[in-house]
């Protein structure tokens, strides 16, 4: 019976995948994220620590979810005396903790004319990002690296000391995939800058409700989501977890000049909180 043997087929395809999948998620769950920083004091501590330093940043990509959920992050941690809006228009923002937030109007493709948004903060956040399905291979080359890159040349002549990078997970200029090679060249090539520290993030996928319609990305969601029960850091991440370990990092002190976080690095970081990070 050919129907049932094709059933029988698909069944054992899909069930070795499976457990694939498990076996890879299982290694990468408890494998060692990599040297993560030591915490000497505890975190409110670092927190107010790091307030007296009276510190300015910046945030390129705020429209973007990984850019809100910064923001509000960076607000409700008051870690920053000046902070900073850097994108193509202004936001409108309801809530009072949004008052003081400062927004600089500026036109990516001619970004050599907008230096002054850049000048005087000691820390920059880039989540600036597309796809190739919403700009083409052009505008997703042109977004995620001819902006971020021109905006971290910007940066650091500008002061910027501490510059965080969103990348993302697999990210290696060597790929053979668009999107992960292209975010391996961004990573290296703003690493020839020299900042005097910068921090990468390279997080899986982001676990959360988009206003902006991504079908690849809902797929992998729900595709990904018994895995990702099972084994948590393994291939996803929530958004609020990886802004948590973005502004927790910045409290950490770090002899390091590159700092790279793969996800459990970042599941770890943003879970810093409630325990420390030994």
């Amino acid at each position: 019976m050919p129907g049932v043997t094709a059933l029988g087929t698909g069944c054992w395809a899909a069930g070795s995948l499976l457990i694939l999948l498990a076996a890879i998620s299982l290694h990468q769950e408890y494998s060692d994220p990599g040297e993560l920083p030591r915490m000497d004091k505890d975190l409110k501590t670092l927190q107010e620590d790091y307030r007296h330093m009276n510190r300015s940043c910046f945030i390129l990509g705020a429209t973007g979810e990984t850019g809100k959920a910064l923001l509000k992050e960076i607000l409700q941690t008051q870690l920053f005396s000046k902070i900073t809006l850097i994108g193509r228009r202004k936001l409108a923002f309801e809530d009072e903790a949004y008052n003081n937030v400062n927004q600089e109007v500026v036109d990516f493709d001619k970004l050599d004319e907008y230096s002054a948004a850049f000048q005087g903060h000691d820390v920059g956040f880039c989540c600036l990002g597309t796809t190739k399905a919403k700009s083409g291979e052009a505008g997703f080359i042109r977004v995620d690296h001819d902006y971020v890159m021109k905006s971290a040349q910007l940066a650091k002549s500008g002061g910027c000391k501490h510059f965080n990078l969103e990348s993302s997970k697999g990210a290696n200029k060597g790929s053979s995939f668009l999107y992960l090679r292209v975010k391996g060249e961004v990573e290296a090539e703003i690493e020839e800058l020299a900042f005097e520290r910068y921090s990468i993030f390279r997080p899986a996928v982001l676990m959360v409700d988009r206003q902006e319609s991504r079908p690849s990305e809902w797929f992998a969601r729900k595709m990904l989501a018994p895995i990702s029960y099972m084994f948590p850091t393994a291939y996803s991440v929530p958004i609020t977890t990886l802004v948590k370990a973005m502004v927790n990092n910045l409290v950490l002190p770090s002899d390091k000049k590159v700092e790279l976080f793969e996800n459990k690095a970042i599941h770890t970081l943003g879970a810093s909180g409630k325990q420390e990070c030994k």
